[in-house]
């Protein structure tokens, strides 16, 4: 299946905290997009592995993807080593994504880091065609890809973005995709013990903090976002 844009997340509800109304931009503008999770989230603190499966079917469902695959990854203890990053590139080379999406280069969880630097080195090693690989679906050895960008979205800590996606009008399907984790987010009636994201606070800071982007580029809502090489534009009238 040949993808637009894959974005990956170390956890389930990553990609959707992270760039979940950019995705919902892309999909309604005909674009195809997947989405892969590395791990189940099975250490999380709230809910269990197969709560997060339901949820983030059903996250998928919301944001009009194309395809959700888990990793199935070990949550904690993944490692940025050949055997995790051969994997990857199957995934990588099924899909052929122009774009890739993925974690913060920094953050307070340390699968978020480590995941994004992950997946970086995974699309640049995919490009080499002396690495041989063959997906589960396909009998023939994969042909070498390469994603033209990779992008990290932002998550716990407050990056600089070097670039801002407008996603006025779609952070309703973002929070919908969201809180379709019903276990991970603010409940004023679960028994579960409280974690960093639970909290109500957490729950508006996703609203707020898009607003605050968009302020800063002169529209309603925004997604912002790293980028590992210059973005380039063909006139400076093409900037907003």
């Amino acid at each position: 299946m040949k993808l637009d844009i894959l974005a990956i997340g170390a956890h389930p509800d990553d990609v959707e905290l992270g760039c979940g109304a950019t995705i919902a931009k892309e999909v309604a503008n005909g674009k195809k997009v997947g989405i892969i999770d590395l791990t189940r989230g099975e250490l999380g603190t709230r809910g269990t592995a197969e709560t997060r499966d339901e949820e983030a079917f059903n996250a998928a469902k919301i944001l009009g993807v194309h395809s959700r695959v888990n990793m199935r990854f070990a949550d904690g203890f993944f490692k940025n080593d050949k055997a995790h990053q051969i994997e990857l590139i199957k995934m990588i080379r099924y899909y052929k994504p122009e774009i890739v999406i993925c974690n913060a280069i920094e953050d307070r969880h340390i699968d978020h880091g480590k995941g994004s630097q992950l997946v970086s080195d995974a699309c640049f090693l995919s490009g080499l065609r002396k690495i041989e690989t063959v997906h589960q679906d396909e009998t023939t050895i994969q042909k070498a890809w390469r994603p033209r960008a990779v992008y990290h979205y932002i998550q716990w800590k407050d990056l600089e973005p070097e670039i801002v996606v407008d996603v006025s009008g779609f952070m309703d399907k973002k929070m919908a995709s969201v809180l379709a984790y019903k276990t991970q987010f603010f409940d004023p009636n679960s028994d579960e013990p409280e974690t960093p994201i639970s909290s109500k606070n957490f729950t508006d800071s996703i609203a707020y903090r898009a607003r605050n982007l968009g302020r800063l580029v002169g529209v309603e809502h925004g997604e912002g976002f790293t980028v590992e090489r210059y973005p380039a534009v063909d006139s400076l009238f093409d900037l907003k």
